[in-house]
């Protein structure tokens, strides 16, 4: 999962802008539908695969005794619909995960197009938001892809875009929600009215998905002092592309929109860090970590250049970011607590027919 596109950004041109709209195109030629095709199929067959496993197989078998009015009306009715479709059709947990696994990868795919080196952006994703993300927590790695097609059309100021991804997002997993001040930050023009609009938006979409989960949330996360292990090195993983941002941003090659979008991220990505270091619950604060993961494919994918002679293709800094995220894959699943969950990758078809 990681080497192909590792050896595809060693080797493929820089995606550029269109002359014309001085945007990069977002089409997903035949490389990269087989791409899309092999990741659905990967994450959506994967058999006793992630930390939640068990847990997620058993949403699917009460999904089959619930009507489908109370399944709308519980929590993340987006994702409960699909248990609730994939019950009653009998194709059990990997129903909902392939169809899971296709929304995430579409929407990478498009993020991952969006940028200079769309092959670069798609191995920096494979280590932890494909494999630990979208493998393991199914409805956060849905929201997550579903926001970053909103990022996408934010960065080209479409607004309305972006908060309809991230309300449909939050539909799979209601702290999507979390997302939608991001819309009157970045805003470059028509501030106010933005910000207004955004905000009822992000009001009625809090009351709706996300006020009666606050006091479980907080007991769950917060009072428990629930924490995560390893939070503080994937806090560092995103503090250490904002640092580099916010220090040479006048070197990425942004249009005005992506400039003020990522720089938000950035200074995010860096508060939550020092929220972290005071927060009783590391869990809760890694969990809203996760939606900053986008940052590091932009920030990474943009440092060949930052870095090396502009215009060219600089092999040897895309080399030294291929080896620090292969480093990553290789430690995580080396040497992280629950690795275990992940270990080994086990393909359903060929549990079935073995």
């Amino acid at each position: 999962m990681f080497l192909l596109p590792a050896l595809a950004a060693l080797h493929a041109r820089r995606h550029r802008l269109h002359a014309a709209t001085g945007l990069r195109s977002l089409k997903l030629d035949e490389a990269w539908l087989t791409t899309v095709l092999l990741l659905s199929l990967l994450i959506g067959f994967r058999f006793d695969v992630g930390g939640d496993w068990s847990v997620y197989v058993g949403h699917v078998y009460n999904a089959r005794y619930v009507p489908i009015a109370t399944v709308l009306e519980g929590k993340d009715p987006g994702y409960q619909l699909l248990n609730w479709i994939s019950a009653q059709m009998d194709w059990n947990i990997y129903g909902v995960n392939l169809i899971c696994g296709a929304i995430f990868s579409i929407c990478l795919a498009v993020f991952c197009r969006s940028l200079p080196r769309p092959w670069l952006a798609l191995a920096v994703a494979v280590p932890y938001m494909v494999i630990v993300v979208a493998m393991g927590y199914s409805r956060q790695g849905v929201a997550l892809g579903l926001a970053m097609l909103g990022l996408v059309t934010l960065g080209r100021r479409q607004t309305r875009w972006f908060v309809f991804w991230v309300v449909l997002g939050a539909a799979f997993h209601k702290s999507a929600v979390i997302l939608l001040p991001i819309a009157a930050l970045a805003a470059t023009r028509n501030r106010y009215w933005t910000a207004l609009w955004v905000g009822m938006v992000a009001l009625g979409a809090y009351m709706l998905l996300l006020e009666e989960a606050v006091e479980s949330l907080v007991a769950n996360y917060v009072a428990a002092e629930y924490q995560s292990q390893g939070a503080m090195i994937r806090m560092l993983m995103n503090a250490v592309p904002a640092a580099i941002l916010l220090l040479w941003r006048r070197r990425f090659e942004f249009t005005a929109a992506e400039a003020v979008l990522w720089r938000w991220f950035a200074i995010i990505s860096l508060a939550l860090l020092g929220v972290f270091l005071v927060s009783p619950s590391s869990t809760a604060v890694d969990r809203v970590a996760l939606y900053m993961l986008p940052l590091q494919l932009v920030v990474f994918v943009h440092l060949p250049d930052v870095f090396g002679k502009r215009g060219k293709y600089n092999e040897v800094l895309v080399a030294a970011v291929l080896f620090y995220y292969a480093a990553v894959q290789f430690v995580w699943l080396n040497y992280a607590s629950h690795a275990v969950a992940w270990l080994p990758y086990r393909f359903y078809p060929l549990e079935a027919w073995l």
